[in-house]
């Protein structure tokens, strides 16, 4: 008992489970540790249980993002394949937030509200893996277009250093952030508050909602890109789909109409409610905890700007839908119209013809 204890911060009121100086720093001499324990305890599955009881789970979480993100770089410059993350995106939250679940037990701390927690993070799960299983994402050799973009815009060195810090260490290490960290805080409330509580059960309906909502938005857009696709390879236009639309080349119906990113939004919005569901568990105003949400709200806000800046450049309709449609929240309670002029897209072959005319007539 005095082992188990020994993982688990001193704490006086439900307050300190938000006090980073209470709750973490004790700690940081057991991740140092950690390593050559974990050696030593190789051998014996009773070492290994002893160890992973007496280190805070905090701690083993973080050095497991640091151990996955030195495996995800050696990976991804084997295979050139820089989409080694993207495949463990929808996976790693939820097995946090299990992993702590399942430390509650073995410590013999209560467990309901962190269970509650879990199952949230496991739909949220299913559901995430699903999509991106159904995209193709778990292909061999599949991988972000982005980044052949970024290649052939920064010297190899530059691209190593970038998938040696932001790729794969930051991601990693984001994934534990907005996910374990605030479930780290709901779980040591519940030394002080052991019971589910109503509230507890409304961020839960909420988190629901917003995963559904996600379920809705990507089904809308894998319809739309399924018959785009059918559409293109054999110029049939597919039943109950208008030609414009698929024209157009990307969706503006349904949740689409009222956000160009309904489903970043929710996705966003559900790592933020978190934090929010940790800050009422610790009865506190806010807290630490939000440098997981708030560092994915910056991620979001570069990857969406890169994802826009090439689908302006594809797509002439593009600017109007981005000057009407909000990039994640709503800005109208009007979908999103579309123009009644048709942008005109002057080809490449086109200008070649007009400088051929022009030479043509400065000759004659």
């Amino acid at each position: 008992m005095a082992a188990k204890l020994a993982a688990l911060p001193v704490l006086q009121s439900i307050e300190d489970c938000s006090d980073f100086s209470k709750t973490v720093e004790p700690f940081v001499d057991q991740f140092f540790a950690l390593p050559a324990r974990l050696v030593a305890s190789i051998g014996s599955i009773e070492n290994l249980q002893r160890l992973y009881v007496e280190t805070n789970p905090l701690i083993t979480g973080f050095a497991a993002s640091i151990f996955l993100a030195g495996v995800v770089l050696i990976v991804s410059e084997v295979n050139r394949n820089y989409s080694q993350v993207d495949r463990m995106w929808s996976i790693l939250p939820n097995l946090y937030i299990i992993h702590l679940a399942g430390w509650a037990r073995m410590a013999g701390l209560p467990h309901s509200r962190i269970d509650l927690v879990a199952t949230f993070g496991t739909l949220w799960s299913i559901r995430l893996t699903y999509n991106y299983w159904r995209r193709g994402g778990y292909n061999v050799g599949s991988e972000d277009y982005r980044w052949e973009i970024v290649k052939s815009k920064v010297p190899a060195f530059v691209f190593f250093i970038l998938n040696a810090t932001f790729i794969s260490l930051i991601q990693s290490v984001l994934l534990f952030a907005f996910s374990c960290v605030p479930a780290y805080a709901i779980l040591l409330s519940t030394r002080f508050e052991p019971n589910v509580t109503a509230a507890d059960f409304a961020y839960f309906a909420v988190q629901l909602l917003l995963v559904i909502s996600e379920w809705i938005s990507d089904g809308q857009q894998w319809e739309y890109q399924t018959a785009k696709h059918q559409y293109n390879k054999n110029a049939k236009l597919p039943k109950g789909w208008d030609q414009a639309d698929l024209d157009r080349g990307f969706i503006t119906a349904g949740l689409w109409g009222y956000s160009r990113h309904p489903n970043f939004f929710a996705e966003q919005t559900i790592w933020f409610v978190l934090y929010q569901w940790s800050c009422y568990a610790t009865n506190s105003l806010y807290s630490w905890t939000f440098v997981g949400s708030g560092s994915l709200f910056l991620l979001f806000q570069g990857s969406t700007w890169l994802t826009e800046a090439i689908s302006a450049g594809k797509y002439p309709e593009y600017v109007e839908y981005q000057r009407q449609v909000g990039m994640f929240i709503p800005t109208s309670i009007w979908p999103y119209k579309a123009p009644s002029y048709k942008p005109r897209v002057i080809r490449t072959s086109e200008l070649a013809k007009r400088h051929e005319q022009k030479k043509k007539q400065k000759q004659t």
